[in-house]
């Protein structure tokens, strides 16, 4: 490979690299924001205070216009689960990373 392919070819390795890593820090700082609510929301699904208001949704008592995907049983289950799927990848590949760095 001759030198300018070689410095074009890294340089758009570096751009690639430099969107990647700034799109996740980005992502990353957007979920720290949010693993308050998710904490909050895991203890919210399946409490008793959960189920009286899903409960008070069947039976009607709230109001029509109200948004209530939270006492959907799938909408909050489906958030934990792919959650801690995300929890998984993010472990798996921290580790990868360390091993790719280390030689192991």
């Amino acid at each position: 490979m001759e030198q300018i392919e070689r410095i074009q070819q890294m340089e758009q390795m570096l751009d690639k690299a430099t969107a990647a890593v700034n799109g996740l820090s980005a992502a990353l700082d957007n979920y720290d924001e949010a693993r308050e609510a998710i904490r909050a929301l895991d203890e919210y699904y399946g409490s008793e205070a959960w189920k009286d208001d899903f409960h008070a949704d069947e039976e009607g008592l709230l109001p029509a216009g109200l948004k209530r995907g939270v006492l959907s049983e799938d909408g909050a289950w489906n958030l934990l689960a792919d959650n801690r799927e995300l929890i998984v990848r993010l472990l798996e590949t921290a580790t990868q990373i360390l091993r790719d760095r280390n030689g192991l």
